[in-house]
């Protein structure tokens, strides 16, 4: 198959849909792959290194997607992108659809066939593409609301620590699953006063006893999110719903009530945001204060380590996309009902049910086009 890896061009995304490494592995097994020049500097890849994986390297991103069969990215596709793509032509990345209507009806209109990396799932119904920036995006969470919390950007001036005679920081994480467990992970490293509220009782047992007790577990219940949320310090939003909004479990009203100068970063903000105050920014400009809460919501936060999340990545996609190129992607879904699951649109249609309902579109069954 002939596989195409453009530039990012979502502002601040130095990612790279693949690494050297991962070019010279689908080389080998037969595929042609073309790389738009420049495409992996951000994550330390030059031309060289794809060349001498054996790839071809192509001047413009209008190149790449003229000839590619499977179009490899991270981000969703831009606008000038979504332009780019042809009837059949399959792309597979990140898309987070059903915050983004506009996308999802130019993808429709390209009559392309589009899989997402965050709606593939395991035989255990986890998530194991979204999980590595997942990962990456819990840990980078508290890196970030450490730094919110500086009274240079406007914080409460809270060591997240603490320090001799003065009290560690309160960290209020909201959903349990990768995001917050990488999340309490960094925040308990840091010596903060960890929070974790969630809807498994199981859950906050299993990391209740991960962390040796030494944080505290909360039921999420609208009560004991209000009576959390309004002594913390920082507030990490790790909630997901596999291929839907996220529900917005804080509200404004409440955020009005936060102490002033603390911290909320909303990891969920792809998908829509779990905190009602939220709204999309970039790395250029990843924050800003409302009711005297500093806001980070950079709705693509593993972007500011690409090396790093480039290479964590490509672990997790590598077999998917030799399976596509193999393969082909009849057999390669029809095959793998987990793999199925990522598939969002082909041919005008919406086949995952969640952004249908979500964006109040007609939702059809990936079996019956597939077939």
């Amino acid at each position: 198959m002939l596989i195409g890896v453009p530039k990012e061009i979502k502002p601040q995304e130095n990612r790279v849909g693949l690494s050297a490494d991962s070019v010279k592995i689908l080389v080998s097994d037969g595929n042609e792959v073309i790389v738009e020049t420049g495409a992996g500097i951000g994550s330390g890849f030059t031309d060289a290194d794809y060349s001498s994986a054996g790839a071809s390297i192509c001047k413009t991103a209008g190149e790449v997607f003229d000839i590619s069969e499977l179009i490899i990215k991270v981000k969703e596709p831009q606008k000038q992108e979504v332009e780019l793509l042809k009837k059949n032509q399959l792309l597979f990345t990140y898309l987070h659809l059903a915050a983004n209507k506009e996308l999802t009806l130019g993808l429709m209109k390209s009559r392309s066939t589009c899989i997402a990396y965050e709606t593939v799932t395991d035989e255990n119904n986890r998530l194991p593409l979204l999980a590595p920036m997942s990962e990456v995006a819990g840990r980078i969470s508290i890196q970030a609301g450490a730094r919110s919390l500086e009274m240079t950007n406007n914080g409460r001036g809270v060591l997240l620590s603490g320090a001799t005679g003065a009290p560690p920081a309160n960290v209020v994480i909201i959903g349990c699953g990768v995001v917050g467990f990488n999340a309490a992970l960094i925040a308990h490293g840091m010596k903060a006063n960890v929070i974790l509220i969630d809807q498994s009782q199981q859950r906050l047992d299993e990391l209740k006893s991960f962390f040796n007790n030494e944080v505290t577990t909360v039921i999420s219940t609208p009560h004991n999110i209000n009576a959390n949320v309004k002594d913390c310090d920082l507030l990490i939003g790790g909630v997901l719903v596999p291929g839907a909004s996220a529900p917005k479990l804080v509200s404004e009203s409440l955020v009005s009530k936060m102490k002033p100068g603390s911290a909320l970063v909303d990891v969920a903000i792809d998908q829509g945001g779990c905190i009602e105050t939220s709204k999309p920014t970039t790395h250029a400009d990843p924050v800003y204060v409302l009711h005297n809460v500093v806001h980070y919501c950079v709705t693509n936060m593993p972007g500011c380590v690409p090396r790093t999340s480039t290479i964590s990545l490509n672990q997790a996609t590598l077999p998917f996309v030799s399976n596509l190129a193999k393969n082909g992607l009849n057999k390669a879904l029809s095959s793998n009902k987990n793999f199925l699951n990522g598939l969002n649109v082909m041919d005008g249609n919406c086949t995952q049910q969640d952004v249908a309902k979500d964006l109040n579109l007609d939702f059809c069954m990936p079996e019956k086009l597939i077939a």
